[in-house]
């Protein structure tokens, strides 16, 4: 039935918040219902909602006065996120029943490897695994089995909602080359944008296009998107990937559209003090910093600086992330704004470049340097720790995402 090497599903509920404010309240079953972040204000945007109120043209990401119009019977409510993490524990802990290769995307979804058994049939598996999650936690998913994580994730999008689809190896030329590159999973609007531009619209010509064009415009990404596209990958289900931040971010719609310097600063610097707070909790430090700018015609506009020396404090953040937005803003009224460092890693093992100013700094910390690893060598690795390494982390960031290392630790 599939590539006897591995058996992989892609298990994504369907429209999983809205799903399970209709478990608390049944009333609430076959309405147009939405989860937003803010209903009240006009920049409460619509984070996911019922199928009902997809049919009346209600999508994510819409603001809330928008779907409004578009559906005026649809009933808006605040998001719960302590109902959400226990409807998603509960769904992990079923998946686990069935094999402990489990890897976790977000709250909502993730993939799972099936142990090969002769004689199984696998559609029948996985129809029972739709089934007790629907009987038992009253909650609607889709699955897609494949060979590859990447034709898993591709899979599982086709049937929505409770749908179940193979995708093999062998299909990918008939199924998945005659659509448009869009649909790829892993390809943005502007990335689709720039394959038109080379002439690319199709995933099938992806697939056979020029590696050489495809590295120079794309970089390594390029030549994974080929592969992709050939049905190719050999990603791991990795159950410990929920542990790799690889960005730290945040974002707000602004009350109303504005083009004030002053007030867009003031944002930027918010959106930046709260980012370092999360960093400093996670113990991390980017060397990347990206801003997103989107206008009150909702065109967006993302761009990153790479800098030599690691950052994880406000001022640091704040001096990158202006420093874009001057570049790039091109002074039309700004709806939203985001501020994201990147490419991160342990705060502990990022190194600073030796400067004339900082050298000093570094000459002082020596002896103490050695002292230390004398220390570990004789008693061991770990032995000296930092007061600030062990204190409590402070900042009300720390482990309150919807998703997390620490939500997914209670799973152990």
């Amino acid at each position: 039935m599939v590539n006897k090497s591995r058996i992989i599903l892609h298990i994504d509920m369907n429209s999983f918040y809205a799903s399970v404010e209709q478990i608390y309240d049944p009333s609430l079953k076959g309405k147009a219902i939405a989860i937003a972040g803010n209903p009240k204000e006009r920049r409460g945007i619509i984070i996911t909602c019922s199928y009902e109120a997809r049919a009346r043209g209600v999508y994510t990401t819409m603001n809330v006065g928008e779907a409004r119009r578009k559906c005026p019977e649809l009933i808006v409510l605040p998001p719960n996120f302590e109902r959400y993490r226990a409807a998603s524990k509960s769904f992990f802990n079923l998946l686990k029943e069935y094999s402990e290769i489990l890897q976790p995307v977000s709250i909502d979804e993730g993939y799972l490897q099936l142990p090969i058994v002769d004689g199984q049939n696998v559609l029948q598996h996985v129809q029972n695994i739709q089934d007790r999650i629907w009987n038992e936690l009253q909650l609607p998913c889709s699955i897609g089995i494949a060979p590859n994580k990447f034709l898993a994730k591709m899979a599982s999008d086709m049937k929505k909602p409770m749908g179940i689809t193979i995708l093999r190896k062998r299909d990918v030329t008939t199924i998945l080359w005659p659509m448009n590159v869009i649909e790829m999973h892993g390809v943005g609007k502007s990335t689709a944008e720039k394959l038109g531009n080379l002439g690319i619209q199709t995933i099938g010509e992806l697939a056979v296009a020029d590696e050489y064009v495809l590295k120079q415009n794309f970089g390594i990404n390029g030549l994974r998107m080929k592969q992709k596209a050939n049905g190719e990958d050999d990603r791991p289900v990795d159950p410990e990937a929920i542990y790799d931040t690889k960005s730290v971010g945040n974002s707000t719609t602004l009350s109303y559209d504005t083009t004030d310097r002053d007030e867009l600063y003031k944002v930027i610097a918010t959106l930046s003090e709260k980012v370092a707070e999360r960093l400093k909790a996670k113990k991390l430090a980017g060397v990347t910093v990206s801003i997103m700018i989107r206008s009150a015609d909702w065109e967006t506009c993302t761009r990153s600086k790479s800098i030599n020396n690691a950052i994880h404090s406000k001022e640091d953040i704040i001096e990158q992330a202006w420093y874009l937005f001057n570049k790039h803003w091109d002074e039309e009224p700004v709806r939203l704004l985001g501020v994201t460092v990147s490419n991160v890693s342990d705060l502990k093992e990022t190194t600073q470049q030796l400067t004339l100013f900082n050298f000093e700094e570094h000459i002082k910390e020596e002896p103490i340097i050695k002292l230390v690893d004398q220390i570990e060598q004789k008693f061991g690795k770990g032995t000296i720790v930092r007061g600030s390494d062990i204190a409590k982390p402070v900042g009300k960031y720390h482990a309150n995402t919807s998703f997390s290392k620490d939500f997914w630790d209670e799973h152990k």
